[in-house]
């Protein structure tokens, strides 16, 4: 009797869990992704200019990681993003070459430019299975705003193939670099916008001069801001899922512009037209980073309006480490140091924010910037906020990368996690469990590739001079002290497993191959 009132007991209490678990509703999630965004430009990372209050509270009332990888610049990290792949792999996607949609209607229709992307770009594998899939085939709407989510170059084809829904935004990195677009696409559909007339998109010339100020603040044929056309169709489309009487959860990808350069902003926020500290160049990209914490704020508050915030998850990070686009002669520099005018080796010498004058430390004390294998070319924010569900103001040191996202969001939305991927789940360590953890992660530069294992040893080779290091990042966070000398075996180990990592090719650390459409 004991044994079979046990039992229902037992079968009752997995009764109710399983009608508790039917009834609980599948999160949304929005992915907000900045562009050469360095986490140091945070104030959750330590910022002391440019104030950050919107992305510092996903942080402060949710869960950051301090140990995430991106790669080394834009369109590896993106491939990396959607695939669930490391970009040192041999044949797992190529990158077309951008600027083919400066010619959209000026040389080529449009389908000719796609003709011509489809026909070199790496065609997706018959069971391929991408970032907006996973959501996708979990009953998820996708969406896509903003940056192409591929590059260089693009088709409405591609996009489809790779599971979104619907897409708004670029189709061309090349005309990223402006932010006065004078098209953009809405679901294969060319989409004009009126006053914005530059083939160029408006992009302004780099480096401080009062010949590039003028440049810069020369608003002819630039009406409307790129950053304010998207946030407008992403607020919309929060509004056109809300209102459907069937609310299927979304998935939504927002892979901003900023702040990314050549430095482009409407006006300079208040806060910083009167520094004294900064040049206006710098001014203007504080000011483009603060526009890119406004804009979160205004996704929060979208959703507290709403009333779906408590369903939604919120996840911000970026695709690589930081950019310095505020350069002066003798004042701000990335090549050279500015104490002794020598330019940086990257073997014994490497940039460092005090160093390259970087007044705002984007690289948050890390040695390099982006497309370099040092850590401040790859280390990103990643902050995740989930309101009730993940713990308020955790930090997590656990190493993760941006191609772990695609199996994380796999296990968040009830799906089952995707084999043949480098990338693992870490979803457990968002709700206070502990997740499996990859011996190592591996990147792609243009020095050549790098590994970092799970416990903190790095290997990094400079291909082109065939030189190999070692350091031991807990103990020398700024890359200082290379020890392979004193650690032979630990280097001859890591060696090989980098090699084996770039699929026994070393050309294959130095990114995937670009080719012309």
């Amino acid at each position: 009797m004991k044994n079979k009132g046990l039992q229902f007991i037992l079968g009752l209490i997995l009764l109710l869990s399983n009608l508790l678990s039917a009834q609980q509703k599948q999160p949304n999630v929005i992915f907000i992704y900045a562009d050469d965004l360095g986490r140091g430009l945070l104030g959750t990372y330590g910022q002391k200019i440019i104030a950050t209050p919107n992305i510092d509270k996903l942080a402060a009332e949710g869960m950051r990681f301090d140990n995430a990888y991106g790669s080394h610049y834009c369109s590896p990290a993106r491939a990396s993003l959607l695939t669930g792949m490391h970009d040192c792999r041999t044949n797992e996607f190529n990158i077309t070459q951008a600027g083919i949609y400066q010619k959209l209607d000026n040389g080529l229709t449009f389908d000719q430019i796609k003709d011509r992307v489809n026909a070199v770009a790496m065609p997706a594998k018959k069971n391929d299975v991408f970032l907006a899939q996973v959501a996708k085939n979990a009953g998820y709407a996708t969406a896509e705003f903003g940056k192409l989510e591929w590059g260089f170059a693009t088709t409405p084809e591609r996009l489809a193939r790779h599971g979104w829904d619907y897409h708004f935004g670029y189709y061309d990195h090349q005309r990223c670099h402006g932010f006065y677009p004078p098209f953009l696409f809405e679901n294969g559909l060319k989409v004009t916008i009126p006053g914005n007339t530059l083939v160029d998109c408006g992009k302004n010339p780099e480096g401080e001069s009062p010949e590039n100020y003028k440049a810069r603040w020369d608003m002819t044929g630039k009406k409307v801001y790129s950053e304010n056309i998207i946030m407008d169709k992403l607020l919309h489309y929060l509004d056109v899922q809300n209102q459907k009487e069937t609310k299927q959860p979304f998935f939504i990808f927002f892979p901003s512009q900023l702040p990314h350069g050549p430095i482009a902003i409407p006006e300079v926020a208040p806060e910083f037209k009167n520094n004294p500290n900064l040049t206006e160049l710098e001014k203007e990209y504080a000011s483009m980073v603060k526009m890119l914490d406004t804009d979160v704020g205004r996704i929060y508050a979208k959703l507290e309006e709403l009333g779906i915030l408590e369903n939604t998850i919120l996840v911000f990070s970026g695709d690589n480490g930081h950019e310095l686009y505020y350069h002066k002669t003798d004042h701000t520099d990335k090549t050279h140091n500015l104490e002794t005018g020598q330019s940086y080796n990257n073997i014994s010498t490497k940039f460092y924010s005090p160093l390259g004058g970087d007044v705002f430390d984007g690289n948050n004390g890390m040695a390099g910037l982006k497309r370099s294998n040092w850590e401040g070319g790859v280390r990103v924010p990643l902050l995740w906020y989930w309101k009730g569900k993940i713990k308020p103001g955790t930090i997590s040191d656990q190493m993760v990368s941006n191609y772990d996202f695609l199996n994380t969001l796999a296990e968040i939305v009830g799906t089952k996690t995707i084999k043949k991927k480098d990338g693992v789940s870490y979803a457990k360590t968002l709700f206070g469990g502990k997740s499996k953890e990859r011996a190592y992660t591996v990147y792609s530069s243009t020095m050549g590739p790098a590994l970092v294992t799970k416990e903190g040893w790095k290997i990094r080779y400079l291909l082109k001079k065939d030189v190999f290091q070692l350091y031991y990042l807990p103990n020398d966070y700024k890359e200082e002290n290379e020890i392979s000398h004193e650690n032979p075996n630990k280097m001859a180990e890591l060696k090989k497993l980098l090699f084996k990592a770039c699929d026994s090719n070393w050309e294959n650390g130095l990114g995937a191959k670009i080719v012309k459409p």
